[in-house]
């Protein structure tokens, strides 16, 4: 009992440092940005809050589970921004290695238990991550019409960019999806917040 807890310990204290990951996402105040600790807490109330618009029945606590450990590679990995595209090829690579690393400190039940849920989101196939890929991105489109598309606009993100990124989005939720994009980035498009190159 007393090596399982020292392993439990010594995970907690190592994911202190997601806090020190700083993600491309405004706050709400439109001048800090948001780090991952925040952007996990903010999926899990919201998870909460906004599950009875989940395409199918989740387990609430699995969703959250998985929003809170998705990003936790990210200490290793760093934060890869959703439109970088160089990063993004070798987004997959470095967070296994820090998967392995870092869910790799805790007792082994744990450790499996961690690894299957974050696998479970990084393939997207059950209802539990359709939504929890759902919550990963309407927080920041939320985030970014809060603070005016500031920076979509300073990222020169294209309306296909977008488009791209949120094609599965629907999948957990299909009100969810077509709120995001009515209320959030057709009216960027319109203000010419983020570019039109899509002739929709």
């Amino acid at each position: 009992m007393k090596e399982r807890l020292k392993k439990q310990i010594k995970f907690i204290k190592e994911i202190d440092k997601e806090k020190t990951i700083t993600r491309q996402t405004l706050l709400t105040n439109g001048i800090q940005k948001e780090d991952d600790a925040q952007h996990a807490w903010h999926m899990a109330i919201m998870t909460l809050l906004l599950s009875e618009y989940a395409n199918e029945e989740i387990d609430i606590l699995k969703t959250i589970s998985m929003l809170l450990i998705h990003d936790i590679v990210e200490i290793d990995a760093g934060d890869t921004y959703a439109y970088d595209q160089k990063g993004i090829k070798t987004q997959r690579e470095r967070e296994t290695k820090a998967a392995d690393r870092i869910f790799g400190l805790l007792p082994e039940d744990q450790k499996v238990k961690f690894r299957m849920l974050w696998e479970e989101f990084e393939n997207n196939e059950t209802p539990e991550a359709h939504f929890a890929h759902t919550m990963d991105n309407f927080q920041p489109i939320m985030l970014n019409d809060a603070t005016n598309g500031k920076m979509w606009e300073e990222n020169k993100v294209r309306l296909s960019q977008i488009l791209k990124r949120n094609e599965k989005t629907k999948l957990g939720s299909k009100i969810l999806w077509e709120y995001s994009y009515k209320n959030f980035i057709e009216p960027n498009v319109k203000k010419k917040k983020i570019i039109d190159d899509t002739n929709l």
